[in-house]
């Protein structure tokens, strides 16, 4: 018997005038969301990518090669090159499934089956990105074919103002995306700069 956690039935968090704010203010939270997702949409264009509703949010998956990232050190930032063992990068974008706006603050874990197999679970940690921040980390895939992801979000421990509108995120969520097409792949930035060690990625057990 599956042991695959069902997607969280869709709902969507309100949306209402309040003390806090009212319908024109509302209104510019819905355009930085449509913002927010022709950014997304510019991402599923160039990396493909799968989307589904659960919860209180809009979960979308995108799959990329392995790439490098900047960490701050020492009050200098540092380059930390794809290391050559990794072959993808998973990227999660969570938008509020009222207004559209990303959604920061959140604690995400991707669990990578293949068939009923759990491969590994990562931690995807917040992302700067030059168009579409996100929860993401890189990670060694086995081999090019259809992958299960399953998505847990949990609950945000941030505050939420607004006695009508802050009701919301207050349960986990689980997202199962199936037949996901991994491809493997490493995207090299030679010119970055100065470096330091190798980005961490996750892999299966002996897959290092």
């Amino acid at each position: 018997m599956s042991t695959t956690p069902l997607t969280t039935p869709p709902r969507t968090p309100p949306m209402s005038a309040s003390n806090e704010a009212d319908p024109d203010q509302l209104q510019v939270a819905r355009e930085q969301g449509e913002a927010y997702h022709r950014a997304l949409n510019a991402m599923l264009e160039e990396s493909g990518g799968v989307v589904e509703r659960a919860g209180e949010y809009t979960v979308v998956l995108v799959q990329e090669g392995a790439e490098g990232m900047y960490g701050l050190h020492d009050g200098e930032l540092v380059w930390h090159e794809a290391a050559e063992g990794a072959n993808g990068h998973l990227e999660v974008a969570v938008a509020d499934a009222a207004d559209g706006r990303f959604v920061p603050g959140l604690e995400v874990t991707a669990t990578v089956l293949r068939g009923d197999r759990p491969l590994f679970t990562a931690h995807l940690p917040f992302l700067w990105h030059p168009f579409l921040h996100h929860y993401g980390a890189n990670v060694r895939i086995p081999g090019e074919g259809a992958y299960t992801v399953q998505v847990r979000i949990e609950p945000p421990a941030f505050m939420r103002h607004d006695p009508v509108n802050g009701k919301r995120y207050a349960e986990p969520v689980d997202v199962t995306f199936t037949d996901v097409t991994f491809r493997p792949g490493r995207k090299p930035s030679p010119e970055a700069g100065p470096r330091g060690e190798d980005a961490s990625y996750y892999a299966p057990p002996g897959e290092r």
